[in-house]
Order: C-alpha cells, then sequence, then structure tokens
C-alpha cells in the first residue's frame, strides 16, 4: 500500500481536531472526507477508517510512541509512523517521518498487549469501573467486542417497503445487504457503502440504525391507536421505528429537551412518511404535567454513558470523565421519576439505555421501584445486551407496567 501525502495531512489534522480541540471523531471525518471533491470511494474509505482507527487504538499507539497530550504534530506523526508499522504499511521518505525503530515497535507492542488497559486502549478509570461492575471476564470479552468497527445495519422503514423489496432496490444501486436471523427488521451491509446518496434513502425507505437499538421499540410492546410517549427523543430513530410499528395509526409524542434535535426528527418523520408524530420541547415541567396519566406506552431512551457503544463512538473513551457517569446517574434516576408518571393505569414503560454498566441499568430500575413514584409499577422483564454476545452495541431495557 502507498501513502499519498494529501490523504494522509487529512488524517493528521483530524487527529489534532480530536485530541487536542475536542472536535468529535464523526465530525471531524466529516469535515476531512469534504477536503477534496477528486477523491474516490478508496481515498475516502481510508481516511475514514485510518482515523478512526487511530481515535480507537489513541492510549496503546501514544504509548508505544512514548509521546504524551496534548500532541503537537510531530507527536501526532510519530503516533501515525507506530500505526504503520504495526499494520505493515512502509513507510515513505518524507520530512515529516523521523526514522522509525521498526523492532522497538513491535517489541513494545508485544509487551503491552499482555495489559489490558493498554492493548484494548482505555483509561485506567474505565477499565477500573468496568472491572467492579462486570467482572474481569466479563469486561475483558466486552471491551474486545467493542473495540471492532460497528457493521452498517438498516432498520427497514415498512411504512414504505417491505424487507425484501428494499433488498432488491440496493441491490441495483449496487448495496448488498442480508438478513439478520432474529431482527425483523434489520437488514446488513455485507460491505461499507455511503447509503445516505441512496435513491431508497432520500425515499424514506430506510434508516440506519444499530440492531441492539432496533430492540428497544418492540420492547415497548406498541400497537396502532395508543398514545404513546417517546421522552428523550433527541433526533427520533425509535420514534420512527414506533410508527412503523403502530402502522401510522394513534399518536407519537417526541419530547426532549433540545429543539435542535426535534427539527432533525421531523425532516426525518417527512421523508419516512410517518404522520403520527409530534415533537413537544422540555422547556419546564409543564409539558410533562399536561400528560400525567394519559398515555398508553412511555419510552425513556435515558442519557447514559454511552459504554455500550464505544464500537461507533471509539473517541468518547476518551472524552467521557468520571464524573460525568456519576452525574448521569443522577439524571436517569430523576427521569425516570417524573416521566412515568405520564404512564396511565395499566400502561407499560420501558428504561432503555447504551450502556452495559448494571448501576446505570437494572440497579436504576430497582431503585425506581422501591420509590413512592416507582410502587404503582411492577417489574415485568429486562434484556441485558451485551456486544461480545449478540455482535451489536451493548444495550439495556426494562419493560414496567403500571397497575
Amino acid at each position: 500500500m502507498r501513502l499519498h501525502r494529501n490523504l494522509v495531512y487529512a488524517v493528521i489534522d483530524s487527529l489534532r481536531d480530536i485530541f487536542n480541540e475536542g472536535e468529535y471523531a464523526g465530525k471531524a471525518v466529516e469535515k476531512a472526507l469534504k477536503r477534496d471533491k477528486r477523491w474516490g470511494s478508496r481515498d475516502r474509505k481510508f481516511v475514514a477508517e485510518t482515523i478512526y482507527e487511530i481515535v480507537r487504538w489513541k492510549r496503546l499507539y501514544a504509548e508505544i510512541a512514548n509521546v504524551k497530550a496534548p500532541f503537537d504534530r510531530p507527536n501526532l506523526w510519530r503516533i501515525f509512523s507506530v500505526w504503520c508499522v504495526l499494520k505493515g504499511i512502509p513507510l515513505p521518505d518524507w520530512n515529516q517521518i523521523e526514522p522509525t525503530p521498526t523492532r522497538r515497535i513491535k517489541g513494545k507492542f508485544d509487551e503491552l498487549s499482555k495489559i489490558r488497559k493498554f492493548r484494548e486502549s482505555v483509561p485506567d478509570w474505565m477499565d477500573a469501573l468496568c472491572v467492579d461492575e462486570l467482572g474481569e471476564e466479563q469486561w475483558t470479552k466486552e471491551l474486545a467486542a467493542l473495540n471492532k468497527q460497528a457493521e452498517v445495519i438498516l432498520r427497514v422503514n415498512t411504512l414504505n417497503i417491505s424487507k425484501e423489496q428494499l433488498q432488491k432496490a440496493l441491490r441495483v444501486e449496487n448495496v448488498i445487504t442480508e438478513t439478520i436471523p432474529n431482527y425483523p427488521d434489520a437488514l446488513k451491509l455485507t460491505e461499507r457503502a455511503n447509503v445516505f446518496k441512496t435513491e431508497a434513502f432520500k425515499k424514506g425507505y430506510f434508516e440506519v440504525q444499530d440492531a441492539s437499538s432496533q430492540l428497544v421499540a418492540a420492547y415497548l410492546e406498541v400497537e396502532p391507536g395508543m398514545k404513546v410517549v417517546d421522552t428523550c427523543a433527541g433526533a427520533g430513530g425509535k420514534s420512527l421505528h414506533l410508527s412503523a410499528l403502530m402502522q401510522n395509526k394513534g399518536q407519537i409524542i417526541a419530547m426532549d429537551i433540545y429543539e435542535s434535535k426535534l427539527r432533525k426528527l421531523k425532516v426525518r418523520a417527512k421523508r419516512n412518511k410517518a404522520h403520527n408524530i409530534d415533537t413537544r420541547v422540555i422547556d419546564s415541567t409543564k409539558p410533562i404535567k399536561k400528560l400525567h396519566n394519559k398515555a398508553d406506552r412511555v419510552l425513556i431512551d435515558a442519557p447514559c454513558s454511552g459504554l455500550g457503544v464505544l464500537r461507533r463512538n471509539p473517541d468518547s473513551k476518551w472524552k467521557l470523565q468520571p464524573e460525568f457517569v456519576e452525574n448521569i446517574k443522577k439524571t436517569q434516576q430523576e427521569v425516570l421519576q417524573q416521566y412515568s408518571k405520564m404512564v396511565k393505569p395499566g400502561g407499560k414503560l420501558v428504561y432503555a439505555t447504551c450502556s452495559i454498566l448494571p448501576s446505570e441499568n437494572q440497579e436504576q430500575v430497582q431503585k425506581f421501584l422501591a420509590s413512592e413514584a416507582g410502587k404503582t409499577f411492577t417489574f415485568t422483564k429486562d434484556n441485558k445486551v451485551f456486544a461480545s454476545e449478540s455482535g451489536y452495541d451493548g444495550f439495556y431495557m426494562a419493560l414496567l407496567e403500571k397497575e
């Protein structure tokens, strides 16, 4: 493989923005791919995948390169050189690339590979916390799975098309997919592709949504004609899925504290032809109080550490802080206490997170059920989804029923 200067410069600049300026990896990649319109699909793939890979293994590569944050440009080039050596990519004779001790790099890699926090490239606090909550064996397996590149999974929008019809439509556009057993609305790409440019996407035939995330809406046991509230809707991936499951009948109230996210949902809903979604900004306690005891179903897809989705957000390993994890647990309980009041007698509630920590999941549910607000609810079932077992994102969901 021959390295091209302009592609490598795009990688180095993006790494600087992610590591030193706090930019999200997704945004940095998006920006990098706009640098040169002449790049072909192979060039774009190299830039995107190299950025993500170096972000994912930052701690390991930085340790081998013997550099510390914040990384100046020579340090970033050293990290890049380590990546090249470990990938078996010949280093070009460029000014930025110093003489690189290949044998020492490989020796250091072998040495560090015996220590989990270096081998899997995570901060000390995260490694200790997850061992404490999950145990050595489970965390070791889970972390290895969370460091694999996430596959591209689509959710068929059954309001507009069937799974078989979508497969045919995508095949015409040279996008090949396969079904996933036990995930009724999911299709997996056999090879990565920019699906957002397809006609099928523009016509609202599908959304990109991980297989584990697709389990959540179905867990709510909705039926056409119901009144359903999605309390932390964000840009509305699960609201759209609920709309399809309800065949566009009934009402979905998608709520969020961020109006900008709900605006994105409106655009997506229009493309999806999902007509039963109303959006409401939570700008005070009033929107919640108005819905007390009114909803057949309430979904609380709670804010969380995101430790189950490190495969697709590897930079969150470096952005997440222990204080955030502690504080988010307080928010989760507050959200459960307040939003559960919208469930009407005989209605159901799903509490979900994309975390794998029991303290954010089953322990929050137990705490809620033991509280005054939770005493009218009974626990029905829960599902702890681990990436090491499912092959998809780590998730948690619990179904509660109101008497």
